[in-house]
This record gives C-alpha cells, sequence and structure tokens, in this order.
C-alpha cells in the first residue's frame, strides 16, 4: 500500500486495499488496484487506466449502475438550479412524498446524509418516544458511539448497548425481556448472510411490541435492492421505523430515517438536523432513482441476474471444495466462504488481476448494469482463478 496524506489509506475503511485484496505478502508485487479514476455502468477504471468489472458497486450504493443518464441527468439539473439555498427545497417534500406512495409504512421522513447518522436519529427517535435509554441491535448500523464498543466511546456509552443473535428466536426473546421496561429500541438487519426466518422476524415484532420497545429496521444495504422497500416488504414484516441509505440515490450521499408518525413526531422534541441534509442533488438524484426503479423493475432484474450469479457460485464450490467451504448471502447480495484467509487474498488478487473486482467477504452486489453475459464471463474468471490457487 502506498503512504497516502489520509490517516489509514482512504476515508472509507471498507475500500482499504488489505480490506478488499487482503495485505500483501513480504516482497510480493502488490499492484492492485488502489485508486478509481472513473466508473461507469458495471466498470471503473483505476489510476493506471485499467478497466475492471465491479461487483463491489461502491459497497451496494449502486444498484442502477455507475453514471445512471436518469440520474444524473436529474443531478445536473439540480447543480444548474443552485444545489443548496436558504429554504428548503421543493424537492425535499416531493421526495418524501414519492418514497411514502411506495413505501406505505413510512408515514413521515427525515432525510440526512449517511446511514450511520441515520440509524443514530432512528435510535434518539426511540428514546424520545419511549423515555428509555437501553438499545439492542443486530448487524452493522455505522461507527457512531451508540452502537460501538471500539476505543474512544465512553463506558456509559458502550453499557447502553447490547447485541441480539441474528436468526435465534429463544435467544432474541429472552434478551428483550430481559431489558424489558428500560429498552427503547430494537435495531436489526433483516438480512444478515443468509435471509432471516419467519420465526425470528415475528419474534421481533411480538416481543418489542410486548414490552413497549421501538423496532427499526436498518435497510441501508436491503431497501431499493429486494424490493424497493427492502426486507420489510419482501418478509411482510412492518417495523416502526425504517433506515434507508446506499441505493437510495444511486450513489449520491442521501440517507433516511421513517416510519410511524406518532414516532416521527419526536423531531419536535429533540434536535436532528444538518445543514447539506436538503442539498438539492442527492434529493433529486433519489427522485430519479425511485422513477427508474419502478418503471425498469430494477428489483426483479437484479433478482434474476444475482440468482444467475449465486447459482454459478455454488457450481464452483462444489468444484473447488478445497478453497471454497460455501457461499454466502442472498442472490441480491453473495459472497464465497474460504477455506483460509490467505485463499480469499489470492482469489480476491487473481481476480484483479484478470480485470474483475469480487470482493472476498461480504458483499458481493449485482446492478441494472450487470447482464447474462457479464455475470457468465465473471463465473468463468473466477473459475480461472479458482483453479490458480486451489
Amino acid at each position: 500500500m502506498s503512504d497516502s496524506r489520509v490517516p489509514g489509506f482512504t476515508s472509507t475503511g471498507s475500500k482499504r486495499p488489505d480490506a478488499l485484496f487482503g495485505g500483501a505478502e513480504p516482497g510480493e508485487d502488490a499492484s492492485v488496484p488502489e485508486r478509481m479514476v472513473r466508473a461507469s455502468g458495471c466498470r471503473v477504471w483505476d489510476a493506471q487506466g485499467r478497466e475492471y468489472v465491479d461487483y463491489v458497486m461502491a459497497l451496494g450504493a449502486v444498484a442502477l449502475g455507475y453514471g445512471h443518464p436518469d440520474v444524473n441527468r436529474a443531478a445536473e439539473q439540480a447543480i444548474a438550479a443552485g444545489v443548496v439555498g436558504p429554504l428548503p427545497p421543493v424537492l425535499e417534500e416531493e421526495l418524501a412524498e414519492a418514497l411514502s406512495r411506495r413505501i406505505p409504512w413510512l408515514e413521515r421522513v427525515r432525510f440526512l446524509k449517511t446511514g450511520a447518522e441515520a440509524v443514530a436519529a432512528a435510535v434518539r427517535l426511540a428514546r424520545v418516544a419511549t423515555g428509555r435509554e437501553r438499545a439492542l441491535g443486530c448487524g452493522y448500523h455505522g461507527w457512531l458511539d451508540w452502537c460501538q464498543g471500539t476505543e474512544g466511546v465512553p463506558a456509559a456509552t458502550r453499557a447502553l448497548y447490547g447485541e441480539l443473535p441474528f436468526n435465534d428466536p429463544d435467544g432474541t426473546r429472552q434478551l428483550i425481556r430481559e431489558a424489558g421496561d428500560r429498552l427503547a429500541v430494537v435495531v436489526v438487519e433483516p438480512v444478515v448472510v443468509v435471509e432471516p426466518t419467519r420465526q425470528w422476524l415475528d419474534v421481533l415484532r411480538a416481543e418489542t411490541e410486548r414490552v413497549g420497545a421501538v423496532l427499526v429496521f436498518d435497510e441501508i444495504k436491503t431497501a431499493f435492492r429486494l424490493g424497493v422497500g427492502g426486507a420489510a416488504e419482501r418478509y411482510g414484516v412492518r417495523p416502526d421505523l425504517v433506515v434507508l441509505g446506499k441505493a437510495l440515490a444511486n450513489g449520491f450521499p442521501l440517507a433516511a430515517v421513517g416510519g410511524r408518525a406518532a414516532v416521527m413526531a419526536g423531531v419536535s422534541r429533540t434536535w436532528i438536523s444538518s445543514t447539506l441534509a436538503t442539498e438539492s442533488v442527492a434529493l433529486a438524484a433519489a427522485k430519479a432513482t425511485l422513477e427508474v426503479m419502478e418503471r425498469a423493475d430494477v428489483c426483479a432484474h437484479l433478482h434474476r441476474v444475482g440468482t444467475r450469479l449465486l447459482h454459478g457460485l455454488h457450481r464452483l464450490q462444489r468444484q473447488h471444495p478445497d478453497v471454497v467451504t460455501g457461499v454466502g448471502g442472498i442472490a441480491e447480495m453473495c459472497f464465497l466462504h474460504f477455506a483460509a484467509e490467505h485463499l480469499s487474498r489470492d482469489v480476491a488478487r487473481g481476480c484483479a488481476a484478470r480485470g474483475v473486482l469480487f470482493k472476498r467477504t461480504a458483499y458481493n452486489f449485482v446492478s441494472l448494469a450487470h447482464d447474462d453475459a457479464t455475470v457468465d464471463r465473471t463465473l468463468d474468471t473466477l473459475a480461472e482463478t479458482l483453479g490458480a490457487v486451489g
């Protein structure tokens, strides 16, 4: 990894070369792509001009493909109109209305810039609604203090948060009941490597209602991918609040928290605000993204093309059991389980050398720009790489 004036090499930790490709061995040529200069469709070009078919897709933030013309056009019009101003833009209310029409359990919506702050806003609103402090979470909810146990987080803040086990109805029921009338909120990623069971989802909904806690679905990865309404739409469970982000604006920085009007009304009793929450470029991009999602039935495409990829990964696992021990995720967001860390590293680096960016951990994402032929070529590249490292 080359020297950088940015501590940790990049401000987005999951885009570090060692995160994507594993660390270089001593004396090894570390010629993996480090920085990009352009992206279009499902392809990116690095600083050396090399072209790659991409499945990282900006960590899932792009579902239509990079630089979708309808989204770009809307963003360009918003830029020409001035980007920001002293008053909230008309686009804010228009996008809120469009989201609520398509996702009716979003009775009220507030916009922010990142998924991490939108989840934190949901937790704040739950604490306002319940007058309680305890939080339980399942999955990754960002880097902010309320859900992190890392260095720099006050011990008193850490003590308010606990982890729920994914897809474990009995363990989940027990922890929620133990927290009881101290529990303000339960925040879950509804898909973590595998799909949720109906029993687990039912326990989440029933037990949070039983103790009077707010149920939040962190749909940062799953909304605009499993369905426009994410996992709540696919599985038919209605949380109290939902957090949206990533593919919401097809890569433009926007997130949202929304849900029951009674809970969202808490914004008048606390302070959730950001100067750039209402800049109009991302709002315009999100409105255009939603229109393309509906017109092109994008989620159906992601499922069909993703299923082709997923089935191919299972075939490769059967052909290379000494390297690949399993396949994780679902059609829209999947990855390989490797027999050892060094094998995941060798496969990621080998794929990059052959012109494919394929994450060695959760998750790889297809987009509207991925077609059958692209997926088939990718599977051929994976097969060649696995054969070389096995």
